[in-house]
């Protein structure tokens, strides 16, 4: 099989303050976001792309991603002077396969961090 062919796509975040998800995620992650209607934005994050969803509950269980970022530290800096909480402090995942940290958007949704160091 073509692993092109099964590559993820589309991610969608629950957002209920489109505005807030907005400013959130292009500032701290730089993310590229347009408004498609009035309950639902488009981003884009590199080669992905996605939506925010207006008017949907926070995602706190069930599917998790983790969003690449060269620093840690300074990503959960940024996340909680922007409105958003750390759920949980750089952490080392063990045989070299890098570090993660957790945290709450302000939306509610809880989202994963990943850094080679």
């Amino acid at each position: 099989m073509d692993s092109s062919a099964c590559k993820i796509e589309w991610i969608e975040l629950p957002a209920a303050d489109l505005k807030k998800a907005s400013d959130f995620f292009s500032t701290v992650f730089g993310w590229a976001i347009t408004q498609y209607s009035d309950d639902y934005w488009l981003f884009q994050s590199g080669s992905l792309h996605g939506g925010l969803a207006g008017n949907t509950p926070a995602a706190t269980g069930g599917i998790k991603f983790s969003i690449t970022v060269e620093d840690i530290a300074d990503a959960l800096k940024r996340i909680v002077e922007h409105g958003g909480v750390v759920l949980k402090e750089k952490s080392e995942i063990g045989s070299g396969f890098g570090f993660t940290a957790a945290f709450e958007d302000p939306n509610g949704n809880h989202l994963e961090l990943w850094a080679s160091q």
